[in-house]
């Protein structure tokens, strides 16, 4: 059977004044109930021979004696050790508080004479059994005791169990060898299309601008004559012919313009 999630009481319902009384009202009477306690559990102190200020331990070793067994008793689970001894000493430390007060009232009103040996023993035992109680109840601990229903996970699982069982891992088959990636062939840079000029004469002067300038107009009249189209007008050279050259290739025109070339003796 799998574990069940205990019920939870629902919050109470009702008007703010009940609800008030409910969660207030519980440790008034509390205290309530423990400051009316007191002188009973006193004056039977007194009764079995403790003076002032001693006779006062007595409402407290009976009070907290009672409110420690009863919580034990309640928190710790249902098998654990010590959850029998804390619902005894409950039950003995109620009766004796209850005991306490009914002494007190009947010697008070001239009922019970309080100078009785079984009176005077009886209350003289109750300090040192409920401290040896409640040191047994301190010894005792309070977890660890009750079977346990859970199982190892791999996360709680010993050591030498979860190495066994990475050793008994299942081996997996081997994969099927995959065929290689077909071979692409390689990408050829495509090379720019060559300029075709409208005017032939185009070509003669291009190779001018190889040497990072843009050249004058002496030195292109001298290429069109080496290149064999003659005497060329310089309004042709700059305005025709360098003027389509650099209307493909914009660039050309930010060149710097080359030296003059330099003349020889004699020549115009």
């Amino acid at each position: 059977m799998g574990w069940k999630k205990p019920r939870t009481s629902p919050p109470p319902a009702g008007p703010w004044y009940a609800r008030l009384a409910t969660s207030a009202g519980r440790p008034a009477v509390l205290a309530a109930t423990l400051v009316m306690s007191m002188p009973g559990e006193y004056h039977v102190a007194k009764f079995a021979g403790w003076s002032d200020p001693w006779a006062y331990g007595m409402p407290f070793s009976l009070s907290a004696y009672a409110g420690i067994a009863a919580v034990v008793a309640a928190t710790r689970p249902k098998g654990a050790r010590g959850r029998f001894s804390a619902t005894v000493g409950a039950v003995f430390a109620i009766i004796l508080a209850l005991a306490a007060q009914v002494v007190a009232h009947l010697v008070n009103t001239g009922h019970m004479d309080h100078n009785q040996a079984w009176l005077i023993a009886v209350t003289s035992m109750v300090p040192p059994a409920v401290l040896a109680h409640l040191l047994h109840l301190a010894a005792t601990p309070d977890e660890g005791d009750a079977p346990s229903t859970s199982v190892d996970t791999p996360a709680t699982a010993p050591v030498v169990e979860q190495a066994e069982r990475i050793e008994q891992a299942p081996v997996l088959p081997p994969l099927p060898k995959q065929p290689p990636a077909p071979q692409l062939p390689p990408v050829e840079e495509q090379q720019p299309a060559p300029i075709v000029y409208r005017d032939p004469r185009c070509a003669a002067i291009r190779p001018l601008y190889d040497g990072g300038t843009r050249p004058g107009t002496a030195a292109m009249r001298d290429a069109l004559i080496t290149a064999g189209h003659g005497r060329v007008g310089d309004s042709t050279i700059r305005g025709v012919i360098r003027a389509e050259i650099e209307q493909h290739e914009p660039r050309l025109a930010q060149l710097p313009p080359a030296l003059p070339m330099p003349r020889a003796a004699g020549q115009p």
